[in-house]
């Protein structure tokens, strides 16, 4: 799956644009220009050190701008702007981007429909999250493909970030996607306050965290989350998975940065610290048996925390790579929960 997890930003550059220099308008939008606000609402948890973790994860909610422009170089119907919450002081990844793949009648006329924010995994290309995203519009899904930190249309084309700098990346990406969700349920043709989450290996890593500030319920933040090839235990991952995960490990070890200070800075965006919080009956874990990057002992940490029943923490006999071809069934599955949750409105409840 086009190396799913820490390879961060290794492979092929896309071209980046300069996005506040673009100010042709999208043919199928009367306006450019939406006015979003910061939803964020995480309740206070009795198990102090969730509080603390969610304390370090939150900002301020604040009123934003959401801008849409035409999509090249970039795939998709449009490409979707924002502030991040969280900036890191470079001017052109504090600008969050999100590929919209629009869903047409067989007129080409836009629908209304429930919507989904997609995560992409570790690969520069994205493949995986294109994947997701395609599929989710052919399926009658808005999607939304953002990029992370350092990708895509947030990244300078003339060099790579330093791996120091895109593990620092974390707190923010988790912010981004966050507010991803308001961006989005500001935007014509999405039913608010239908929006799901999906994120697969990196991207579910952050996904599971995202969501654990406030998703699940009726009414606040995503109403489904589906979470492909993740687990909990970053630093586990780090420091024991093989293949991709070896590779960023080694990347690690050549920057400077102690495991000390990796151990610190993942600590601030574990999942298993706030897992608990995420609605089960609204949340799937698809994973792989024979995962060497993140292993199934890292997925079944996540699950019971959750914690998942069996039926939501669904086990492919693949591995981390081979668990492409599981897409169309599991899929199918995440379209119709989002469907459910849109079409009753006692399903979104716990």
């Amino acid at each position: 799956m086009s190396r799913l997890l820490f390879s961060f930003v290794t492979g092929a550059t896309l071209q980046c644009l300069t996005l506040a220099a673009v100010s042709a308008q999208v043919a199928f939008l009367d306006t450019d220009v939406f006015t979003a606000h910061d939803t964020i609402a995480a309740p206070a948890d009795d198990v102090l050190d969730a509080q603390q973790c969610v304390e370090g994860l939150v900002w301020a909610p604040a009123e934003f701008e959401v801008r849409c422009q035409p999509p090249l170089p970039f795939p998709g119907d449009a490409l979707v702007t924002f502030p991040s919450a969280i900036p890191s002081g470079d001017a052109n990844n504090d600008r969050v981007a999100m590929e919209w793949y629009l869903v047409r009648d067989t007129e080409e006329r836009p629908l209304r429909r429930p919507a989904v924010v997609v995560v992409h995994e570790s690969g520069s290309k994205m493949t995986a999250g294109h994947i997701f995203a395609r599929s989710f519009q052919a399926a009658g899904v808005h999607a939304f493909m953002i990029h992370l930190p350092y990708y895509g249309a947030r990244r300078d084309p003339d060099k790579r970030p330093h791996k120091t700098k895109v593990v620092r990346a974390m707190r923010q990406a988790i912010a981004d996607v966050r507010r991803a969700r308001d961006a989005v349920a500001a935007l014509p043709f999405v039913q608010t306050p239908h929006v799901s989450l999906q994120g697969t290996s990196l991207g579910g890593f952050v996904s599971a965290t995202t969501a654990s500030l406030d998703s699940g319920y009726a009414g606040q933040g995503f109403e489904n989350v589906f979470l492909m090839l993740a687990g909990g235990n970053l630093v586990d991952v780090i420091q024991n998975g093989k293949k991709d995960a070896a590779g960023f490990r080694r990347s690690l070890e050549q920057s400077g940065l102690t495991m000390e200070q990796v151990e610190a800075l993942m600590n601030q965006v574990e999942p298993l610290r706030i897992a608990h919080r995420l609605n089960p009956q609204r949340t799937w874990l698809y994973s792989a048996m024979y995962d060497q990057v993140v292993d199934i002992k890292n997925a079944e940490a996540l699950a019971k925390r959750i914690p998942l029943s069996a039926q939501h923490h669904v086990r492919m006999q693949a591995n981390h790579y081979s668990g492409v071809v599981y897409i169309p069934l599991v899929l199918s599955q995440m379209v119709a929960a989002i469907n459910e949750a849109a079409e009753g409105p006692a399903a979104a409840q716990p």
